[in-house]
């Protein structure tokens, strides 16, 4: 089984069911999908709110390993996200040396705001943690006390670890920043990063229309009409 964990923010409940559909849609081996959601998490995850926090999870994924019981791995991914390819193959890169692995993007932002006014914060490994695998065994330091107290630097920037040596990589096409990195037709989880295709400002970005065919995939009953039709 491939556990996967989705940031969840209200604001961007849409974004959520269509990645979760997505990456079903896809994938070769069973998948299961858990939201870090704070209302399912009142017992353990207590910080308040950071105004510079641009989501309901941006502290709250360091809880990953926790909630996986420090065993196996996990995948943690933002909700602004869309997968179109077999996470099977991104599974298959786990490498047991290392605690956790991620995409290592040289990310620097220009722009001081991004979806709904939400501050842009700059700081070294930006994106790093926007999508991660886990080695639970080896994350035992994020602890539910430590992710409630440990500093927004500190838990983005894998202070957690005993050194960086413990990131592995994985290739970029597996968190494609779109507004960032070059674009990419063969991206394999693209990152709307700046704001998804659902916010109208946003709605012509690169890979637009993928995500509202995903959506229009994720909706979809069958009419009874079309059964006669195709009879």
């Amino acid at each position: 089984m491939i556990n996967v964990f989705i940031g969840y923010d209200p604001k961007e409940i849409g974004a959520f069911s269509v990645l979760s559909h997505s990456i079903h849609e896809h994938a070769t081996q069973p998948v299961r999908i858990t939201p870090i959601m704070l209302s399912q998490l009142k017992s353990v995850y207590k910080r308040e709110r950071n105004p510079l926090q641009s989501t309901e999870f941006s502290f709250s994924r360091f809880l990953t390993p926790y909630l996986s019981d420090y065993t196996d791995w996990s995948i943690f991914m933002d909700c602004d996200m869309l997968v179109t390819e077999d996470i099977v193959n991104l599974w298959n890169m786990r490498d047991d040396q290392y605690a956790v692995m991620c995409v290592k993007h040289d990310h620097q932002p220009k722009e001081d705001i991004k979806f709904l006014n939400a501050v842009q914060t700059k700081y070294q490994k930006k994106n790093w943690s926007s999508v991660m695998m886990f080695n639970n065994a080896k994350c035992k330091a994020l602890t539910p006390d430590y992710v409630n107290t440990a500093t927004g630097l500190e838990l983005h920037q894998f202070k957690w670890l005993n050194n960086d040596d413990l990131i592995g990589e994985i290739p970029q096409r597996w968190n494609h920043l779109v507004g960032y990195n070059e674009p990419n037709p063969d991206a394999a989880l693209i990152h709307y990063t700046l704001g998804g295709p659902y916010f109208h400002e946003y709605a012509n970005c690169e890979h637009a229309q993928v995500w509202f065919e995903a959506k229009e995939r994720a909706l979809h009953v069958t009419q009874r009409e079309e059964i006669n039709n195709a009879a």
